[in-house]
């Protein structure tokens, strides 16, 4: 029987942000397909979800992937280098999804980038970002592009893993003074944007951020006060801090901070001067979870060698 209901594709319908994109257009009673590297992992969907490989090497697979395809959601991409994966590698595969949707004749691309993009910046992730966003732009097809600070809630790692820190070191080091800004978003409040810009027609560029702006240190101090723990804040020259990030992430087996993240929150690029877009405070969240929150250490690299296992709520 035909199935008339429109077609919306969500790469990684079974990881962070693509999971609640795909909640909502399915309570919309939209048809999803997901593409994506962990077809096997443990979700939520049943069998409501279509689920293909995304083929990056083979554009006409990718393209086919894409047919009949009224919306594509993109949240690709890889937070830091690694053996097994890389920035200039999702910048590539980025490209040949943008060229695939044009062979397809997908209707509407919205794609996830970062705040404050450059192709100047020394940092990879933000210059990466601010080339996919020229791509997508010459590419000629109907676009947003969302460009969220921090995503908060659910399976976070960020803000998890400041609450998990607090919770289990007995100091706590902020990269120099900790004064540079960042403003979080509700995951929730992300996909609802990201859903509501698949129905638009004009192109657009929007912040996604939360309705609160905290300071590094100030959003450490709020966690800490919110999850009753008494820790020493100290301002730690940023290389020392980041070094020691390393060495713990060493002994998690995992990659706790990054060099450009450490630069880009104390550059300031994670705020901006726009008006909030998303409605949830991470305080009232906070306190919600906090008997929850950073309980558990949430792991990057443990998601992506570990492609069966579903997203666990960290909190």
């Amino acid at each position: 029987m035909r199935d008339d209901r429109e077609l919306h594709v969500v790469t990684g319908a079974f990881g962070y942000s693509g999971r609640y994109i795909t909640e909502r257009l399915l309570q919309a009673g939209h048809r999803v397909r997901t593409l994506t590297n962990s077809p096997d992992r443990e979700h939520p969907f049943g069998n409501r979800v279509e689920v293909h490989p995304f083929n990056f090497d083979h554009p006409e697979r990718l393209a086919s992937s894409l047919e009949g395809a009224q919306v594509l959601y993109n949240t690709y991409w890889v937070r830091f280098n690694h053996a097994d994966f890389r920035y200039s590698q999702a910048v590539d595969n980025t490209r040949a999804l943008f060229k695939a949707s044009r062979r397809a004749a997908v209707s509407r691309v919205v794609h996830v980038s970062i705040t404050n993009p450059s192709e100047d910046s020394p940092l990879e992730y933000f210059r990466g970002k601010a080339v996919l966003e020229r791509a997508l732009q010459e590419s000629g097809l109907s676009h947003t592009i969302l460009r969220p600070a921090v995503l908060f809630g659910g399976e976070d790692i960020l803000i998890n893993n400041i609450a998990w820190a607090l919770r289990h070191l007995p100091i706590f080091g902020v990269f120099g003074r900790g004064d540079y800004r960042l403003q979080p978003i509700h995951v929730s409040d992300f996909a609802d944007l990201a859903v509501r810009e698949g129905s638009e027609r004009a192109d657009r560029v929007i912040d996604a951020i939360g309705p609160e702006t905290y300071s590094y240190r100030g959003l450490v101090q709020e966690l800490a006060r919110i999850l009753g723990v008494r820790r020493p804040i100290v301002s730690v020259p940023a290389q020392l801090c980041y070094g020691a990030g390393w060495l713990l992430g060493k002994f998690l087996g995992d990659v706790l901070i990054t060099r450009d993240e450490v630069e880009g929150l104390m550059q300031g690029l994670l705020a901006t001067q726009s008006q909030p877009t998303g409605r949830t405070k991470l305080s009232s969240w906070a306190q919600e979870h906090a008997t929850t929150l950073g309980r558990r250490y949430a792991t990057e690299l443990g998601r992506r060698k570990d492609r069966r296992v579903a997203y666990v709520n960290a909190k």
